[in-house]
């Protein structure tokens, strides 16, 4: 099966451009402020317009009230959301779209347990924990903490890089990668070349 790729944290029309171009699947924005990656809701309605079809738009949130998300919803052209906080299932679902829960992974994360309480999400995508941290944080975890057969696709993200990626495919085979600071030339900022040696590894497995 193909492995897909979302580029996340796109803060310009122009890096959105960028990744659809070099053949990523999805692209993210963060719409949580202490990121150096938020976007603001203006900004975002720009960068979707421009999407082209059948590349995913997901919008990030973390711990973000309901009425924030709705207003986002109602604005930006978002295909998919991504709950990156302590969100449980039912606030998860209440949006009625459709969404994937972000799990930081530590070393007693129980995922079996994580996908069966988020079995509403369409994936869990699989994050490395780091205190204070939500994401971003450019790290790798340890892969082996993932079983082998889980009841959800998995997105892999955390501290891939086109240096890793394809070792992180031959060894979880995960639905998805996920990247964000692996693909930039300094925060919120991505590299052209950068996002192209990435989807090249990506593309070749």
């Amino acid at each position: 099966m193909r492995i897909r790729a979302k580029i996340c944290g796109i803060t310009s029309v122009e890096d959105a451009l960028k990744a659809v171009e070099h053949g990523a699947d999805a692209i993210g924005l963060v719409f949580y402020g202490p990121s150096p990656r938020n976007v603001s809701i203006s900004k975002a309605m720009e960068i979707a317009r421009q999407v082209p079809a059948f590349v995913s738009v997901v919008g990030l949130f973390v711990n973000a009230e309901a009425n924030f998300i709705n207003e986002i919803i109602s604005n930006v052209r978002l295909d998919i959301l991504q709950f990156h906080g302590d969100e449980t299932p039912e606030e998860c679902a209440r949006h009625l779209r459709p969404f994937i829960k972000a799990i930081r992974v530590k070393s007693d994360t129980n995922l079996v347990q994580c996908a069966h309480d988020f079995s509403a999400a369409k994936a869990l995508l699989l994050d490395t924990y780091s205190e204070g941290l939500v994401g971003g944080t450019g790290h790798v975890f340890d892969w082996n903490l993932i079983p082998k057969k889980l009841t959800k696709p998995v997105i892999l993200a955390g501290g891939l890089n086109a240096e890793n990626v394809a070792l992180a495919i031959r060894q979880v085979s995960p639905y998805a990668v996920d990247v964000s600071g692996g693909v930039e030339s300094s925060k919120g900022i991505k590299d052209a070349a950068k996002i192209a040696a990435f989807m090249q590894q990506v593309c070749s497995h």
